[in-house]
């Protein structure tokens, strides 16, 4: 079954963000992820309190490749980057 991460993000160092988006997709691509959702347009909440900046969407093929790719060695380094220029709210959901 595959699996998604849900993110919710807040940028507040555009630059040094970059930085992370500059190495994330080639430790992303080693486990077969895929984009399905990236936007930092308005959202239209429908219900609840919720007032997500920014959403990701992202698909692995399975849970164990999910967890893999948040757990690599060189996706910590990496998220070093995203940690001090964002503020993340991150979640992993099994899909059906």
């Amino acid at each position: 079954m595959p699996a998604y991460f849900i993110a919710d993000i807040s940028i507040h160092g555009p630059d040094g963000y970059q930085a992370y988006l500059a190495g994330f997709i080639d430790i992303f691509d080693r486990y077969c992820g895929k984009l399905k959702v990236v936007s930092s347009a308005e959202v239209d909440v429908i219900e609840g309190d919720w007032a997500p900046k920014g959403i990701a969407l992202l698909e692995f093929p399975t849970l164990e490749k999910a967890k893999a790719w948040k757990n690599n060695p060189d996706y910590i380094e990496l998220a070093k980057s995203r940690k001090a220029t964002a503020e993340t709210n991150l979640v992993l959901v099994e899909g059906l």
